[in-house]
């Protein structure tokens, strides 16, 4: 959500979803996570961990980042249930690019609409989401100001992976 933020503030139309098949959140120990459906709201995760151990999940910063995404969006969207349709995707794991690629294939391209999709590959802390968040800024950038998006993506993750820390795939689907 970070990137999500970084890009909204800017003035980007973004949208974020997850690929999973339930929101899942760090819990008391590995083994026991704290799982929710996608769409409860981010204000009812924020209340339930608040309630199980306010200390705890503030200290380990998850209140802190619920209550950052509550105040960009109502609650978290699945990407397999999103059918808005768009130029680019932005990942930042692999097995999310993955999902999403998938997914694409899956609709079966009737549209013949490209898309691309570029996975950077983002730690998933807060401190490397705020390095990555400005990596995505300049990838969103570069993106927008391009005049033929298909011809000049190549040069464009180039430019990034050179400028940046953070690995990149991109490949091409279609709507």
């Amino acid at each position: 959500m970070e990137g999500h933020n970084v890009l909204m503030n800017a003035g980007y139309d973004v949208i974020s979803a997850g690929t999973g098949s339930m929101v899942r959140l760090p819990g008391r120990t590995v083994d026991t996570p704290n799982v929710y459906h996608f769409g409860t709201p981010y204000q009812k995760m924020w209340e339930d961990l608040t309630q199980q151990d306010a200390q705890m999940y503030e200290q380990n910063g998850l209140l802190q980042m619920l209550d950052r995404n509550r105040k960009i969006k109502t609650a978290p969207q699945r990407w397999v249930d999103t059918k808005t349709v768009v130029d680019v995707v932005i990942t930042c794991e692999e097995r999310c690019f993955d999902a999403v690629c998938d997914d694409l294939l899956s609709r079966g391209g009737d549209s013949n609409r490209s898309v691309h999709i570029i996975n950077m590959e983002i730690k998933d802390n807060h401190e490397e989401a705020l390095i990555a968040g400005r990596a995505m800024l300049d990838l969103a950038a570069a993106i927008s100001n391009a005049e033929d998006l298909d011809e000049e993506m190549d040069t464009i993750v180039q430019s990034q992976s050179t400028n940046h820390p953070h690995s990149l795939l991109h490949t091409v689907a279609f709507y």
